[in-house]
Protein backbone atom coordinates (compact mmCIF):
# COMPACT_ATOMS: atom_id res chain seq x y z
CA UNK A 1 0.00 0.00 0.00
CA UNK A 2 1.38 3.37 -0.99
CA UNK A 3 1.98 5.95 1.72
CA UNK A 4 3.93 8.50 -0.31
CA UNK A 5 1.46 11.37 -0.10
CA UNK A 6 2.95 14.19 1.95
CA UNK A 7 -0.49 15.54 2.89
CA UNK A 8 -0.39 19.18 3.93
CA UNK A 9 3.35 19.26 4.45
CA UNK A 10 5.16 21.98 2.59
CA UNK A 11 8.79 22.94 2.28
CA UNK A 12 10.49 25.99 0.88
CA UNK A 13 11.88 25.66 -2.65
CA UNK A 14 15.41 24.33 -2.81
CA UNK A 15 18.37 26.65 -2.94
CA UNK A 16 20.47 25.51 -5.90
CA UNK A 17 24.24 25.66 -6.19
CA UNK A 18 27.07 23.75 -7.85
CA UNK A 19 29.98 21.81 -6.40
CA UNK A 20 33.02 20.88 -8.44
CA UNK A 21 35.06 17.68 -8.40
CA UNK A 22 37.75 17.95 -11.05
CA UNK A 23 36.05 18.31 -14.43
CA UNK A 24 32.62 17.42 -13.01
CA UNK A 25 30.15 20.04 -11.81
CA UNK A 26 27.42 18.68 -9.54
CA UNK A 27 24.04 20.39 -9.18
CA UNK A 28 23.27 20.63 -5.45
CA UNK A 29 19.97 21.51 -3.79
CA UNK A 30 19.44 22.53 -0.15
CA UNK A 31 16.16 22.59 1.78
CA UNK A 32 14.89 22.29 5.31
CA UNK A 33 16.15 23.50 8.67
CA UNK A 34 19.46 25.34 8.22
CA UNK A 35 20.28 24.72 11.89
CA UNK A 36 19.50 21.01 11.88
CA UNK A 37 21.83 18.07 11.33
CA UNK A 38 22.89 17.80 7.69
CA UNK A 39 21.38 14.90 5.77
CA UNK A 40 22.71 14.23 2.25
CA UNK A 41 20.43 12.33 -0.14
CA UNK A 42 21.90 10.33 -3.05
CA UNK A 43 19.67 9.04 -5.86
CA UNK A 44 20.15 6.08 -8.19
CA UNK A 45 19.41 5.13 -11.80
CA UNK A 46 17.64 6.59 -13.75
CA UNK A 47 16.59 9.22 -11.23
CA UNK A 48 17.74 12.68 -10.26
CA UNK A 49 17.49 14.50 -6.93
CA UNK A 50 13.74 14.68 -7.67
CA UNK A 51 13.46 11.06 -6.51
CA UNK A 52 13.27 12.41 -2.95
CA UNK A 53 10.43 14.89 -3.46
CA UNK A 54 8.03 12.83 -1.32
CA UNK A 55 10.65 12.23 1.40
CA UNK A 56 12.11 15.72 1.83
CA UNK A 57 8.95 17.35 3.24
CA UNK A 58 8.91 14.76 6.01
CA UNK A 59 12.50 15.53 7.01
CA UNK A 60 12.78 19.25 6.37
CA UNK A 61 11.52 20.46 9.76
CA UNK A 62 14.24 18.60 11.66
CA UNK A 63 17.09 18.35 9.16
CA UNK A 64 19.09 20.44 6.78
CA UNK A 65 18.45 18.35 3.67
CA UNK A 66 20.96 18.38 0.81
CA UNK A 67 20.39 16.45 -2.42
CA UNK A 68 22.28 16.49 -5.68
CA UNK A 69 22.24 15.17 -9.23
CA UNK A 70 24.91 12.52 -9.63
CA UNK A 71 27.36 12.79 -12.52
CA UNK A 72 25.64 11.80 -15.75
CA UNK A 73 22.19 12.83 -14.49
CA UNK A 74 19.95 15.87 -14.34
CA UNK A 75 21.75 19.19 -14.26
CA UNK A 76 25.19 17.77 -13.45
CA UNK A 77 28.05 17.17 -15.84
CA UNK A 78 27.69 14.19 -18.18
CA UNK A 79 31.11 12.61 -18.80
CA UNK A 80 31.39 10.77 -22.12
CA UNK A 81 33.81 8.01 -21.14
CA UNK A 82 32.61 4.84 -19.42
CA UNK A 83 35.70 4.97 -17.22
CA UNK A 84 34.47 8.27 -15.73
CA UNK A 85 31.66 6.34 -14.00
CA UNK A 86 33.90 4.13 -11.85
CA UNK A 87 32.75 3.94 -8.26
CA UNK A 88 35.95 5.38 -6.82
CA UNK A 89 35.40 8.56 -8.84
CA UNK A 90 31.72 8.86 -7.96
CA UNK A 91 32.50 8.35 -4.27
CA UNK A 92 34.74 11.39 -4.56
CA UNK A 93 31.74 13.32 -5.87
CA UNK A 94 29.91 12.54 -2.63
CA UNK A 95 32.90 13.62 -0.59
CA UNK A 96 33.13 16.84 -2.60
CA UNK A 97 29.49 17.64 -1.83
CA UNK A 98 30.00 16.83 1.87
CA UNK A 99 33.10 19.01 2.08
CA UNK A 100 31.26 21.88 0.42
CA UNK A 101 28.06 21.80 2.46
CA UNK A 102 29.45 20.72 5.85
CA UNK A 103 33.21 21.25 6.06
CA UNK A 104 33.28 21.31 9.86
CA UNK A 105 31.13 18.31 10.77
CA UNK A 106 30.28 14.87 9.36
CA UNK A 107 26.91 14.43 7.67
CA UNK A 108 24.31 11.69 7.60
CA UNK A 109 23.70 9.98 4.25
CA UNK A 110 20.51 8.44 2.85
CA UNK A 111 20.90 6.72 -0.51
CA UNK A 112 18.93 4.56 -2.93
CA UNK A 113 19.84 2.12 -5.72
CA UNK A 114 23.10 3.17 -7.45
CA UNK A 115 23.29 6.09 -5.03
CA UNK A 116 23.57 3.50 -2.28
CA UNK A 117 26.18 1.50 -4.23
CA UNK A 118 28.19 4.71 -4.62
CA UNK A 119 27.76 5.62 -0.96
CA UNK A 120 28.93 2.17 0.13
CA UNK A 121 32.10 2.85 -1.85
CA UNK A 122 32.57 6.10 0.05
CA UNK A 123 31.68 4.82 3.51
CA UNK A 124 34.25 2.00 3.20
CA UNK A 125 37.08 4.41 2.48
CA UNK A 126 39.66 4.88 5.25
CA UNK A 127 38.70 7.67 7.65
CA UNK A 128 35.20 7.91 6.14
CA UNK A 129 33.82 8.55 9.62
CA UNK A 130 35.39 11.98 9.58
CA UNK A 131 32.89 12.97 6.87
CA UNK A 132 29.99 10.51 7.26
CA UNK A 133 28.32 10.09 10.66
CA UNK A 134 25.75 7.52 9.53
CA UNK A 135 24.58 5.83 6.36
CA UNK A 136 21.06 4.62 5.56
CA UNK A 137 21.08 2.34 2.51
CA UNK A 138 18.08 1.38 0.39
CA UNK A 139 18.17 -1.13 -2.48
CA UNK A 140 21.85 -0.81 -3.25
CA UNK A 141 24.56 -3.23 -2.10
CA UNK A 142 28.26 -2.81 -1.74
CA UNK A 143 29.31 -4.65 -4.90
CA UNK A 144 32.42 -6.07 -3.22
CA UNK A 145 30.29 -7.47 -0.39
CA UNK A 146 27.79 -8.89 -2.89
CA UNK A 147 30.55 -10.48 -4.96
CA UNK A 148 32.13 -12.08 -1.89
CA UNK A 149 28.75 -13.34 -0.66
CA UNK A 150 28.03 -14.92 -4.05
CA UNK A 151 31.45 -16.59 -4.34
CA UNK A 152 31.41 -17.96 -0.78
CA UNK A 153 27.96 -19.45 -1.30
CA UNK A 154 29.03 -21.42 -4.35
CA UNK A 155 32.40 -22.38 -2.80
CA UNK A 156 30.67 -23.97 0.19
CA UNK A 157 27.28 -24.88 -1.24
CA UNK A 158 24.10 -25.99 0.44
CA UNK A 159 20.59 -26.06 -1.04
CA UNK A 160 19.66 -22.87 0.80
CA UNK A 161 22.87 -21.06 -0.14
CA UNK A 162 22.49 -21.97 -3.81
CA UNK A 163 18.82 -20.97 -3.79
CA UNK A 164 19.59 -17.58 -2.26
CA UNK A 165 22.36 -16.85 -4.78
CA UNK A 166 20.21 -17.90 -7.71
CA UNK A 167 17.36 -15.74 -6.42
CA UNK A 168 19.56 -12.64 -6.56
CA UNK A 169 21.18 -13.68 -9.84
CA UNK A 170 17.78 -13.98 -11.53
CA UNK A 171 16.70 -10.62 -10.10
CA UNK A 172 19.88 -9.04 -11.48
CA UNK A 173 19.69 -10.63 -14.94
CA UNK A 174 18.71 -7.32 -16.52
CA UNK A 175 22.15 -5.92 -15.65
CA UNK A 176 23.69 -8.21 -18.28
CA UNK A 177 21.60 -6.53 -20.97
CA UNK A 178 22.44 -3.09 -19.60
CA UNK A 179 26.16 -3.75 -20.11
CA UNK A 180 25.85 -4.45 -23.86
CA UNK A 181 26.96 -1.17 -25.50
CA UNK A 182 24.41 -0.92 -28.35
CA UNK A 183 21.62 -3.22 -27.27
CA UNK A 184 21.44 -2.01 -23.66
CA UNK A 185 20.57 1.63 -24.41
CA UNK A 186 18.24 0.78 -27.32
CA UNK A 187 14.90 0.69 -25.43
CA UNK A 188 15.69 4.04 -23.83
CA UNK A 189 16.75 5.66 -27.08
CA UNK A 190 13.49 4.46 -28.59
CA UNK A 191 11.40 6.29 -26.03
CA UNK A 192 10.93 4.18 -22.88
CA UNK A 193 11.21 7.44 -20.95
CA UNK A 194 7.72 8.40 -22.18
CA UNK A 195 6.33 5.20 -20.63
CA UNK A 196 8.42 5.25 -17.46
CA UNK A 197 5.66 6.07 -14.91
CA UNK A 198 3.44 3.41 -16.54
CA UNK A 199 6.29 0.90 -16.46
CA UNK A 200 6.80 1.54 -12.75
CA UNK A 201 3.12 0.88 -12.15
CA UNK A 202 3.64 -2.54 -13.74
CA UNK A 203 7.05 -3.22 -12.15
CA UNK A 204 6.55 -1.75 -8.68
CA UNK A 205 2.82 -1.07 -8.32
CA UNK A 206 3.39 2.69 -8.20
CA UNK A 207 0.78 5.31 -8.92
CA UNK A 208 2.16 6.93 -12.11
CA UNK A 209 1.05 10.34 -10.84
CA UNK A 210 3.57 10.06 -7.99
CA UNK A 211 6.57 9.26 -10.17
CA UNK A 212 8.86 12.29 -10.61
CA UNK A 213 10.30 12.50 -14.12
CA UNK A 214 13.08 14.94 -14.92
CA UNK A 215 13.18 16.59 -18.35
CA UNK A 216 16.53 14.87 -18.82
CA UNK A 217 15.10 11.37 -18.19
CA UNK A 218 15.90 9.86 -21.59
CA UNK A 219 19.50 11.06 -21.47
CA UNK A 220 19.78 10.00 -17.82
CA UNK A 221 18.64 6.50 -18.71
CA UNK A 222 21.23 6.13 -21.47
CA UNK A 223 24.11 7.81 -19.66
CA UNK A 224 23.44 5.95 -16.43
CA UNK A 225 24.01 2.60 -18.11
CA UNK A 226 27.71 3.44 -18.02
CA UNK A 227 27.55 2.75 -14.28
CA UNK A 228 26.79 -0.88 -15.05
CA UNK A 229 29.51 -1.17 -17.70
CA UNK A 230 32.15 0.48 -15.53
CA UNK A 231 31.53 -1.41 -12.30
CA UNK A 232 29.52 -4.64 -12.36
CA UNK A 233 32.07 -7.08 -13.77
CA UNK A 234 35.17 -5.60 -12.10
CA UNK A 235 33.56 -5.54 -8.64
CA UNK A 236 31.64 -8.83 -8.73
CA UNK A 237 34.44 -10.65 -10.55
CA UNK A 238 37.24 -9.58 -8.22
CA UNK A 239 35.73 -8.31 -4.96
CA UNK A 240 37.91 -6.42 -2.53
CA UNK A 241 37.93 -6.52 1.28
CA UNK A 242 35.87 -3.45 2.18
CA UNK A 243 34.89 -2.59 5.76
CA UNK A 244 33.43 0.35 7.61
CA UNK A 245 32.98 1.41 11.23
CA UNK A 246 30.36 4.00 10.26
CA UNK A 247 26.89 3.17 11.66
CA UNK A 248 24.83 1.68 8.83
CA UNK A 249 21.10 1.14 8.52
CA UNK A 250 19.71 -1.19 5.86
CA UNK A 251 16.14 -0.42 4.83
CA UNK A 252 15.25 -3.69 3.12
CA UNK A 253 12.37 -3.63 0.66
CA UNK A 254 10.66 -7.01 1.12
CA UNK A 255 9.12 -6.96 -2.37
CA UNK A 256 12.11 -5.55 -4.25
CA UNK A 257 12.32 -7.35 -7.60
CA UNK A 258 15.78 -6.01 -8.46
CA UNK A 259 17.72 -6.12 -5.17
CA UNK A 260 16.62 -9.05 -3.03
CA UNK A 261 17.09 -8.86 0.76
CA UNK A 262 18.99 -12.19 0.70
CA UNK A 263 21.99 -10.38 -0.78
CA UNK A 264 22.56 -8.59 2.53
CA UNK A 265 22.80 -11.72 4.68
CA UNK A 266 26.47 -11.21 5.54
CA UNK A 267 26.64 -7.42 5.76
CA UNK A 268 27.52 -7.51 9.48
CA UNK A 269 30.89 -9.00 8.49
CA UNK A 270 31.91 -5.71 6.92
CA UNK A 271 29.69 -3.21 8.76
CA UNK A 272 29.46 -4.41 12.38
CA UNK A 273 27.52 -1.34 13.57
CA UNK A 274 24.46 -2.37 11.58
CA UNK A 275 20.70 -1.99 11.91
CA UNK A 276 18.18 -3.75 9.67
CA UNK A 277 14.64 -2.58 9.00
CA UNK A 278 12.25 -4.36 6.62
CA UNK A 279 9.34 -2.56 4.96
CA UNK A 280 6.63 -4.00 2.65
CA UNK A 281 7.81 -2.11 -0.40
CA UNK A 282 9.14 -2.68 -3.89
CA UNK A 283 12.30 -1.17 -5.34
CA UNK A 284 11.22 2.48 -5.45
CA UNK A 285 10.28 2.79 -1.79
CA UNK A 286 11.28 6.50 -1.62
CA UNK A 287 8.23 7.03 -3.81
CA UNK A 288 5.82 4.36 -2.60
CA UNK A 289 6.73 4.39 1.11
CA UNK A 290 8.12 7.87 1.64
CA UNK A 291 6.73 8.18 5.15
CA UNK A 292 8.39 4.98 6.34
CA UNK A 293 11.69 5.84 4.66
CA UNK A 294 11.70 9.29 6.29
CA UNK A 295 10.69 7.95 9.70
CA UNK A 296 13.28 5.18 9.79
CA UNK A 297 16.01 7.52 8.59
CA UNK A 298 15.16 10.17 11.17
CA UNK A 299 15.01 7.60 13.98
CA UNK A 300 18.38 6.16 13.01
CA UNK A 301 20.05 9.55 12.81
CA UNK A 302 18.61 10.55 16.18
CA UNK A 303 19.89 7.32 17.74
CA UNK A 304 23.37 7.96 16.32
CA UNK A 305 23.30 11.53 17.62
CA UNK A 306 22.21 10.31 21.06
CA UNK A 307 25.08 7.82 21.14
CA UNK A 308 27.54 10.53 20.17
CA UNK A 309 26.20 12.78 22.94
CA UNK A 310 26.68 10.03 25.55
CA UNK A 311 30.19 9.36 24.28
CA UNK A 312 31.06 13.06 24.43
CA UNK A 313 29.65 13.31 27.96
CA UNK A 314 31.65 10.29 29.11
CA UNK A 315 34.80 11.79 27.60
CA UNK A 316 34.26 15.06 29.50
CA UNK A 317 33.70 13.21 32.79
CA UNK A 318 36.83 11.15 32.36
Amino acid sequence: MSNSSNGSRSVRPAVASTVGNGDVELAVFEQGNPNGPTLVLVHGWPDTHQLWEHVVPRLAERFRVVSYDSRGAGRSTVPAAVSAYRLELIAQDLFAVIDAVSPAAPVHVLAHDWGSVESWEAVCEPDAGRRIASFTSISGPNLDHLGTWAREGFADPSPRRIRDRLTQALASAYTVLFQIPVLGPLPFRLGLDRLWPTFLRFFDGLDPALVPTAPTLRADMVNGLKLYRANIRPRLGAPRERRTDVPVQLILNANDRAVRPVGFQDTEKWAPDLRRRVIPAGHWSPISHAAEVARLTAEFVEDVLDREAVTDADAVES
